[in-house]
């Protein structure tokens, strides 16, 4: 029977969410440069816990820090101490290209013919492949694995015009996401691709200027929001102010639609949507779509709060802590027995008996990718003895791979792409399974075209290179961010 498998059974996967490329901060103008985007980088610690890193300007020269580890770890007094400047730029990195390790950790630092230059790069180029190997043949010489270093390479070929031509020829070359910060010896830049895949927003904290992957991190600096860069545009900010270049004609607004559903923190506003509150009319459209009787709602903590207190207030079902959270496991956490998993599992999120016994309850998560911790919360919560858990997942089935900075890639490692929901629901030991529906989704959000939906239709509004995708699906095997199959043949 397909119910009576143990988690021990289940892949050992490396992650039970989707993992996002990276945080990218920058402030200009401003004696604490430093200081403030360590905190910026705290903020935006969710988007990335493989590396960190700051590059400062002080006396008209670049330098920097990078290191392995969360933001924490990385940066003592003593190292941001020597890191005094008046602009810097950090960045926080999850890797979705490139191995994991500190000679592609960012921001990225070099010297050329025009000077110094730094860059942090949020999001994936689809046409990575092919550029390398361009430039490769023509005499550059590569220092990391990370598709970043491409921007850098392109910006330092001989060419003609102005620094702001150079970028916007940069920026027309390579496709796919991408939110850069970069820090010359003199300016602070943002660009955003034209289709605006990843979120980047522009604060001020009096006469500093501020860039973010997202405008949580200006509430912990203090900083005021101003706007977000734009699809399409480059911000160049230097002594004489804020300067917009437009690079391309062909813009549209596609914001990866996941970064309401689960990337961004619940108090980040996107598109003048705090993203709690979308999360909250989720779980209320949830409610409506799938209602069903049950004793209490509880959710998968923390990402999937948001859409259960929805769930809750739509259908009058009280919500619960079903699961307590640990807050103090660290990123790296092993156990004695590596192949110990039912511990993994435990550690971060036990259940609660006392308040899920006996009871009829709806767990509440912002979505299935692989689906080995949903059978493992499952099973839990019927082992602590609930008589019936019934799931609501606050986005539609992940059906295809994202190639613009998520960590699928591929589709046999997504539940979805590979069963009904029936069977998803039949493997899950759930009572019952409820996904939202991808046109209410897009409502909430604000309706229209205005989303990368991809990774639930299918539909790319960015061409993947097929080169590309070759390489990336080899490198992650290689790399072991994916494992190929035996993984849902526990199904069939």
């Amino acid at each position: 029977m397909i119910n009576n498998f143990s988690t021990s059974q289940l892949p050992n996967f490396p992650t039970s969410h989707p993992r996002e490329a990276c945080g990218v901060f920058g402030v200009y103008n401003n004696n604490r440069a430093a200081d403030i985007t360590y905190y910026g980088l705290f903020a935006l610690q969710h988007r990335g816990q493989e590396s960190a890193g700051i590059t400062v300007l002080s006396d008209g020269r670049l330098s920097g820090h990078t290191g392995m580890g969360l933001a924490n770890e990385v940066f003592t007094p003593e190292t941001l101490y020597k890191l005094e400047g008046t602009s810097a730029i950090g960045h926080v990195r999850y890797s979705t290209t490139g191995s994991s390790n500190v000679k592609n950790a960012q921001p990225l630092l070099v010297d050329y013919s025009l000077g110094q230059i730094s860059v942090a790069h949020n999001g994936n180029l689809v046409n990575a492949k092919s550029l390398r190997d361009e430039l490769e043949a023509s005499g550059s010489i590569f220092q990391t694995t990370t598709d970043s270093e491409i921007i850098i390479h392109l910006i330092a070929r001989p060419s003609h015009g102005t620094f702001a031509d150079i970028l916007k020829r940069t920026a027309n070359r390579i496709q796919g996401a991408f939110s850069v910060i970069m820090l010359t010896q003199d300016a602070l830049i943002g660009m955003r691709d034209s289709c605006g895949l990843r979120p980047l927003s522009i604060g001020k904290i009096e006469d500093s200027y501020v860039l973010a992957s997202e405008t949580c991190a200006f509430d912990l600096v203090g900083a005021e929001f101003v706007r977000d860069v734009n699809p399409g545009e480059i911000v160049i900010i230097n002594n004489d102010g804020i300067k917009s270049v437009n690079f391309s004609r062909h813009k549209i607004n596609a914001l990866c639609i996941f970064e309401y559903v689960y990337f961004s923190r619940p108090d980040s506003i996107l598109n003048g949507k705090t993203c709690h509150m979308v999360r909250k009319k989720f779980g209320k459209q949830l409610a409506r779509e799938y209602p069903v009787k049950a004793d209490i709602v509880t959710s998968i903590p923390d990402s999937g709060n948001s859409a259960a207190i929805g769930f809750s207030d739509e259908s009058g079902i009280p919500y619960e802590m079903g699961f307590i959270r640990n807050h103090y496991v660290g990123r790296t956490f092993i156990s004695p027995a590596q192949d110990d998993r039912d511990i993994k599992v435990r550690v971060k999120l036990n259940v609660m008996p006392e308040v899920v016994k006996g009871k009829k309850i709806v767990i509440v998560d912002d979505s299935i990718i692989r689906g080995t911790t949903t059978f493992s919360r499952i099973a839990e919560l019927k082992n602590a003895g609930a008589i019936e858990v019934h799931v609501r997942i606050s986005c539609p089935p992940t059906r295809f791979p994202c190639y613009y900075g998520v960590d699928f890639p591929s589709t046999d490692n997504l539940i979805a792409a590979q069963h009904s929901i029936e069977e998803i629901a039949e493997f899950l030991n759930a009572d019952s399974l409820g996904y939202l529906n991808i046109e209410s989704m897009r409502d909430i959000c604000g309706g229209g075209d205005n989303f990368c939906l991809a990774c639930y239709d299918g539909k790319y509004p960015v061409p993947i290179d097929e080169a590309f995708e070759k390489h990336i699906m080899e490198q992650n095997v290689k790399n072991g961010d994916i494992k190929v199959p035996d993984s849902v043949s526990i199904l069939i």
